[in-house]
């Protein structure tokens, strides 16, 4: 049995289809599980011993399409289900399932502010695209996979990162995830303790900011690290401060405690730290007491309503304490 799953993007999303490859494998031992995601993110899938075979997507490339058609795959689980996978299923002509993907009902939450959400994490609405299979396929309730390996430790040990610290992940896709430049100084001027800055190259300039404000002990590697290295500086630390983002779940999947802010989005939209047998290892912080959140599925550039609120107005004692 040949299995096709589609998940094109982002960092989070792809590490929360984890359990859904897993329990597949484990389940069916038989089936050969192949994954479909777009060329930047498959390192991430890169060492996980459950999937066989990993798809770059490529729909300009005629290649890409002669690829897949010859696999034969005999189902494919759709875990994007956005216009591109569904023509892709149609295309392949295999049978196939789409996840619920309940936007008019996030629609409804961000615009009417009128929750109909169920409480489910959208690990379990994955789990719900299995069905199609002709074996039923069950959560083992192990949470995330993200397997490092020893090229991934080689770079970072040469920072000498042997000292207990705190990892600060200060970037986002979108900027109303992110806590304020001031706000994550004012948290390093606050924490004894030795701090890793780690975000992209857009968050080089945020990270000098912070640097300059908070102290000697704060390394920044912004800019430095490819995304397997930043979750060994995760795995490494004591603790995770970091926003709704990507690196939140690959902290999930090794088992970090996580201190997590969120600003314009809601962890009601079912995307939380997936830690089901460690689900005290989480703190969400979030401003409830506004009328304007959550104000997108997404997030923006800057605050609509142009106070940002959500972010501006956290308590940083509250944060400063869980991450003491």
């Amino acid at each position: 049995m040949k299995i096709l799953i589609i998940r094109f993007s982002s960092i989070g999303d792809i590490v929360l289809t984890t359990p859904i490859v897993r329990c597949i494998k484990k389940q069916i031992p038989q089936a050969e599980v192949h994954f479909l995601c777009k060329p930047y993110f498959a390192n991430l899938m890169e060492t996980n011993p459950y999937v066989q075979k990993i798809h770059l997507f490529d729909k300009e490339n005629p290649l890409f399409w002669k690829t897949l058609q010859s696999e034969k795959f005999d189902y494919i689980i759709d875990l994007q289900n956005n216009y591109r996978s569904r023509k892709l299923c149609r295309k392949l002509k295999r049978p196939h399932a789409h996840f619920p993907k309940l936007n008019p009902e996030k629609w409804l939450f961000v615009n009417l502010k009128i929750n109909k959400l169920p409480d489910l994490h959208i690990v379990d609405r994955y789990f719900k695209a299995t069905k199609i299979l002709p074996f039923p396929i069950e959560n083992d309730y192990r949470g995330l996979d993200f397997l490092l390996n020893d090229a991934d430790y080689e770079k970072i040990n040469a920072y000498n990162l042997s000292q207990t610290f705190v990892a600060l992940a200060i970037g986002s896709m979108h900027k109303t995830k992110q806590l304020p430049f001031p706000i994550l100084a004012e948290i390093c001027k606050k924490i004894d303790q030795n701090i890793v800055l780690l975000g992209g190259e857009n968050d080089i300039e945020a990270a000098d900011y912070i640097c300059s404000q908070a102290g000697k002990n704060v390394l920044n590697l912004c800019g430095k690290l490819s995304l397997r290295e930043s979750a060994v500086c995760i795995d490494l630390a004591k603790i995770l401060l970091c926003g709704d983002t990507g690196l939140m779940h690959i902290a999930s999947a090794l088992n970090k405690p996580i201190v997590s802010v969120w600003g314009n989005t809601v962890p009601a939209f079912g995307m939380y730290p997936y830690m089901p047998q460690k689900p005290d290892n989480y703190h969400i912080i979030e401003n409830k007491n506004l009328r304007c959140r959550p104000c997108s599925k997404l997030g923006f550039e800057k605050c609509p309503k142009k106070h940002f609120k959500c972010m501006n107005d956290i308590d940083i004692e509250l944060i400063v304490n869980f991450l003491k």
